[in-house]
């Protein structure tokens, strides 16, 4: 109750904050490219419920009519020159702000995936499915220790540590550090992996789920 709340207070600001500067990339967006200004696009919430999140576009119109799902790759041709500018700031997350206060999203969490990727992800890697335990977020450890394209499996071992030690405290550190991750170019950048194995087993949450 007590993150809820502090969801709906900071977004609230945040959306507020943010409305001049979501206008300006809204105008540039629709100045430099056709096709519409935002999208959305279904992804995997908590507990598996599907729901709709909004992005600003940064691909160009139909980018995967001919390939079907793709994930998007440093230097990817189908992102748009503003949209390569709105990644590397994370502006294009913006309108995620109006998920958090309808409540499919929270600030703080492991970021939603799209379903065919969560059915890949859950056959490929063990203990994919936990990160479904608590609601997505706009931002969490992956986004702040990884890169952009930071491998789903690495992503995986910030997310279940980010639900073991989740707290309002965690919460207000990680937002706080997301705004210095903004102006860190390397952080949206390229592919990362982990040198070593990591043993998953223990951040098996679904014995103990802080959620119940």
């Amino acid at each position: 109750a007590v993150k809820r709340a502090l969801d709906l207070m900071l977004a609230a600001v945040a959306l507020i904050g943010a409305l001049p500067c979501m206008m300006v990339v809204a105008v540039l967006v629709k100045l430099t490219s056709r096709g519409d200004i935002l999208y959305s696009q279904a992804r995997v919430g908590q507990n598996g419920k599907l729901f709709k999140v909004y992005k600003f576009r940064t691909m160009t119109m139909d980018a995967e009519k001919q390939s079907g799902p793709v994930m998007a790759h440093e230097n990817d041709p189908r992102i748009t020159p503003i949209g390569r500018i709105l990644r590397m700031t994370r502006l294009d997350e913006l309108p995620q702000i109006w998920n958090v206060v309808v409540g499919d999203m929270s600030l703080v969490g492991p970021r939603p995936e799209r379903p065919v990727f969560v059915e890949e992800f859950n056959k490929m890697i063990p203990a994919y499915h936990y990160r479904h335990n608590v609601k997505p977020g706009i931002t969490g450890f992956a986004q702040i220790f990884g890169k952009y394209n930071t491998t789903a499996a690495d992503k995986l071992v910030y997310d279940l540590m980010y639900i073991q030690r989740c707290s309002i405290l965690t919460d207000l550190t990680i937002i706080i550090q997301t705004v210095k991750v903004l102006f860190t170019k390397s952080a949206t950048e390229g592919l990362t992996s982990m040198k070593e194995d990591v043993d998953l087993s223990v951040y098996d949450v679904g014995k103990n789920n802080i959620y119940g």
